[in-house]
């Protein structure tokens, strides 16, 4: 997600029967004044199922606010499943807010594996420092840090396309935030 004053996704997982799989990947910038947020529901109603949730975010400026909610419902029916949920924010500034709520209801004792994870942080200045500290200019090693923390994602999509208008896009989001100039390309 990237733009738009109030953006609302809502995301909805069942499967048609066991031994189904899938990967939920989620990039969102949040900015000055923006509301974002993701609503996802998993329900493993069959057996053997798999499910991996990965949405990550980036905030910055006064009242940008991000909201994540995952839901992953386990059936009693759905023995051996494996389920994992993350998310992870980065504020970027002062005045910007992320909420996010991880939720398992699990049905049945016979899983595979089941968790989940939430951070959010502030920008971390010892990353900061240790960069200029190596002759990096702030301006590009805050544009390196954030895409470093966006890349792993981005590449985990595995079609080209798709990752490169990615990049592009966090590249343009961070020339109009950090002041950083596009780079030229992104290796992972």
């Amino acid at each position: 997600s990237f733009g738009g004053d109030l953006v609302r996704m809502h995301t909805n997982v069942s499967y048609d029967g066991p031994g189904g799989s899938a990967e939920l990947f989620g990039l969102y910038f949040a900015d000055a004044g923006q509301h974002i947020e993701h609503r996802l529901f998993v329900d493993h109603n069959a057996p053997h199922t798999k499910s991996n949730v990965d949405y990550r975010g980036a905030l910055q400026g006064q009242d940008a606010h991000a909201v994540w909610i995952g839901d992953v419902v386990i059936r009693k029916v759905a023995e051996g499943i494996e389920t994992y949920e993350s998310n992870k924010n980065l504020v970027l500034t002062e005045g910007a807010r992320a909420d996010s709520v991880p939720n398992l209801e699990i049905e049945t004792g016979e899983i595979a594996g089941a968790g989940h994870s939430s951070t959010t942080g502030r920008f971390d200045d010892e990353h900061l420092f240790y960069l200029t500290s190596r002759g990096i200019d702030p301006v590009e090693a805050k544009r390196l840090v954030v895409m470093g923390f966006f890349i792993d994602i981005i590449r985990r999509i595995g079609v080209d396309d798709v990752e490169e208008r990615l990049i592009a896009e966090v590249e343009r989001e961070l020339a109009a935030s950090v002041g950083a100039a596009p780079a030229a390309s992104v290796e992972a």
